[in-house]
């Protein structure tokens, strides 16, 4: 089928667009992100997702929606002359965490029934109010990007963008902690003022933007992987990191608990604890790569792409069976 869809969460996007339909992103003149970036620059996408302009999609012949972010609802309608739900299936994928009155914040979707509410992880279902909508869970997955774990440097890596802005929420202002048990690599974009933001010399801490490809080839170098994130769904930087063999030093916060099991890493809300883990991993070369191996494993069993388009292609099918 085609499915209208916009470019927002890249690394997703990049495992949806593996599956067996055609994918529509619209694109205005500005490349504007809010409403129409089009093809991704930093991932290999296949010739199945294409770009369509904004203006011609009233003559885009589309038979599923598949909407991101709230005010997508509002651009189907003005674009195509479709009311999402009503003149055209769709359904909804929350990739975030709620903010706000939480237990209590209501979803933008929340007390309909036309729209299926789709999660990305059991926490985020369990947290947000839905409020009667219809939801389900299609965890994440992955193309394998390879066991490519080395360890060979005695340092820690780190993936976070935008590092600055996003603050507590990606546990930004924990780096300088971590920094102590062992130099900290951290990659993602907007990191390059990160350093002298946090006050941490350039001996303890260094950035870089690379490219998936690369970033994942520098990464699986360091000796140990850090998820400092307090509040985000399940960061896809965490299963990328499993996947390449890499051992995990996690928060124990939201669904980071049921990804990373005790065999895969270490995992706790005690930041002591967990920076302590940082510091024996690195000194200890052969336990940093017996948990590496066993949360490949973990990432392999859980994580797996063939999974992960195989419940979004049933779910697809009904949607628009049913609309």
């Amino acid at each position: 089928m085609r499915i209208l869809m916009w470019h927002v969460h890249g690394a997703w996007t990049s495992s949806f667009v593996r599956g067996r339909h055609e994918y529509l992103l619209p694109v205005t003149p500005t490349r504007d992100p809010n409403v129409g970036l089009g093809r991704a620059e930093s991932w290999d996408w296949p010739p199945a997702v294409r770009e369509v302009p904004y203006d011609r999609l009233r003559d885009t012949e589309i038979d599923l929606v598949l909407l991101q972010r709230p005010h997508e609802l509002d651009l189907c309608t003005a674009w195509s002359g479709r009311t999402p739900g009503r003149d055209i299936p769709a359904v909804y994928v929350e990739h975030n965490t709620p903010r706000g009155d939480v237990p209590e914040t209501r979803h933008p979707l929340a007390g309909q029934d036309s729209i299926p509410v789709v999660h990305i992880t059991s926490f985020n279902d369990l947290f947000w109010n839905c409020d009667g909508a219809r939801t389900t869970v299609i965890g994440n997955g992955i193309p394998d990007p390879g066991d490519r774990y080395s360890g060979e440097l005695a340092r820690a890596g780190v993936a976070i963008n935008e590092p600055i802005r996003r603050g507590r929420i990606t546990g930004t202002d924990l780096l300088p902690r971590f920094a102590t048990a062992a130099p900290l690599d951290v990659f993602g974009m907007v990191t390059e003022w990160l350093p002298d933001w946090l006050g941490v010399a350039p001996d303890r801490m260094t950035t870089a933007n690379l490219a998936q490809d690369a970033m994942h080839t520098e990464l699986a170098k360091r000796r140990v992987y850090i998820h400092p994130f307090r509040w985000t769904s399940l960061g896809m930087s965490l299963v990328e990191a499993m996947y390449l063999g890499m051992p995990v030093v996690a928060l124990a916060a939201t669904e980071a608990l049921h990804a990373v099991p005790p065999e895969a890493g270490v995992i706790s809300t005690d930041v002591d604890v967990l920076v302590d883990a940082v510091r024996r991993l690195v000194a200890d070369p052969e336990e940093a790569r017996r948990l590496g191996r066993q949360a490949r494993d973990v990432a392999q069993t859980r994580f797996g792409l063939d999974r992960f388009l195989d419940q979004w292609h049933q779910l697809l099918t009904r949607t628009r069976a049913e609309g």
